[in-house]
């Protein structure tokens, strides 16, 4: 399987957001994520990373 789990950078720590991501959409004024199961989420954040070999999106918070 190739999805991954998308995490929130949030000083130090990484708190995780969604699970089984499959799509990842650029939006004008953030990120929609879309699980593997149809769950949709927008959250208002920049891709800060990607770690395709642990299968981790990393999200940090637009200001």
């Amino acid at each position: 399987m190739c999805e991954a789990n998308a995490y929130l950078l949030e000083g130090n720590e990484a708190r995780l957001i969604m699970e089984a991501v499959d799509t990842v959409e650029p939006q004008e004024d953030g990120i929609r994520l879309i699980s593997i199961f149809g769950d949709q989420k927008f959250i208002k954040a920049k891709i800060h990373g990607l770690s395709l070999g642990q299968h981790k999106i990393l999200l940090k918070q637009q200001e």
